[in-house]
């Protein structure tokens, strides 16, 4: 059996009454008497009245939708920044398109094209690991589409954007394994294109030189994928245990828990290495190695650079002058 969709014109039928007194009365216009208002939606209530939002955008030249890019839904930090923005789309009436890019520069591009050919409103994007040339996305901007960008930016691209103050986070967690008498600290991280390994780099080689350690680049190991694949990972681990190390700085969510998951079943000495990482996860608490965490504001993230989207498709003139939002991190000590 075919479904079939109640629509305004069988409510209006069905009541005796206009088109537009229905529409207004379901808008909540104050054009319309209480008393009208209360008949309606009580017989929109009873029918299970839905708006058809095809309609609505054709109305509106809006699909009332944004789109969401991440590398991987499963990642901890990325899952808490979708319920970030779940929380304020879903408030202003918008619905959200989640799409992963598994740290494919590709299928980056190929989600943004879907996305937009579906006439979504805006769209939300951190940038995967491989991506160097984004060049399809100034295109977009320059024809008025709304692009906030948040965790991995671009640096030249006027838009807002939202991070964390990966710098100090990364210091933060540097200075405290230097504290536990730690001089030997290796560096677990991602591609060197993105801007948070950048960030984070130059915060460890900050604490290094403040406590008069010299910067060993032996020490550092990239992963291009960020830990989506764990022989990544055990390749780094390998590499650094021949230059010996007495501690590790990890920089992602990925990262630290591949890491953990390696050393656990490794025969390599490495369960009495201090380790601090950038991680929103609980899981590492399961493992027998502790971890001293460097968490994110995920949520609070997500939810800022959707009210930053808006702004910029609520918009009645173009916005020109915009800004980046550093939040602080948080050092949760594990010893």
């Amino acid at each position: 059996m075919k479904f079939e969709n109640y629509t305004i014109k069988d409510i209006a039928k069905a009541l005796n009454l206009s088109t537009s007194t229905i529409s207004r009365a379901l808008r909540d216009s104050y054009e319309i008497s209480p008393e009208t208002k209360k008949v309606v939606l009580e017989y929109a209530e009873k029918i299970n009245y839905r708006a058809n939002p095809i309609a609505r955008s054709l109305k509106e030249r809006r699909s009332h939708s944004i789109g969401i890019i991440v590398s991987e839904i499963a990642n901890n930090f990325f899952s808490q920044v979708i319920n970030g923005v779940e929380s304020i789309a879903y408030d202003k009436d918008f619905q959200i398109i989640i799409s992963q890019t598994h740290e494919s520069s590709e299928r980056e591009r190929l989600n943004v094209e879907y996305m937009t050919s579906r006439s979504i409103d805006g769209l939300l994007i951190a940038l995967s690991s491989e991506t160097e040339d984004i060049s399809y996305l100034h295109k977009l901007k320059d024809r008025g589409f709304p692009i906030v960008f948040f965790d991995r930016i671009p640096q030249q691209f006027d838009t807002y954007k939202v991070i964390v103050n990966n710098q100090q986070g990364a210091y933060d967690a540097t200075q405290h394994l230097i504290k536990q008498g730690k001089h030997r600290i290796a560096h677990l991280t991602s591609s060197k294109s993105l801007s948070i390994t950048k960030d984070r780099l130059d915060g460890y080689k900050k604490a290094l030189m403040a406590n008069h350690i010299e910067f060993d680049p032996r020490l550092v190991k990239y992963c291009q994928y960020g830990g989506l694949h764990l022989d990544e990972i055990q390749k780094s681990i390998e590499e650094l245990v021949q230059v010996d190390f007495d501690a590790i700085f990890i920089s992602g969510d990925k990262l630290t828990t591949g890491y953990l998951h390696i050393v656990q079943g490794s025969n390599f000495k490495l369960q009495e290495v201090a380790i601090a990482g950038f991680t929103n996860s609980n899981v590492v608490d399961l493992f027998t190695s502790k971890v001293t965490a460097i968490r994110q504001p995920a949520f609070e993230m997500g939810k800022i650079a959707t009210e930053l989207l808006i702004k910029l498709i609520e918009a009645k003139h173009p916005i020109t002058e915009f800004e980046t939002q550093i939040l602080p991190t948080e050092l949760i000590k594990n010893d």
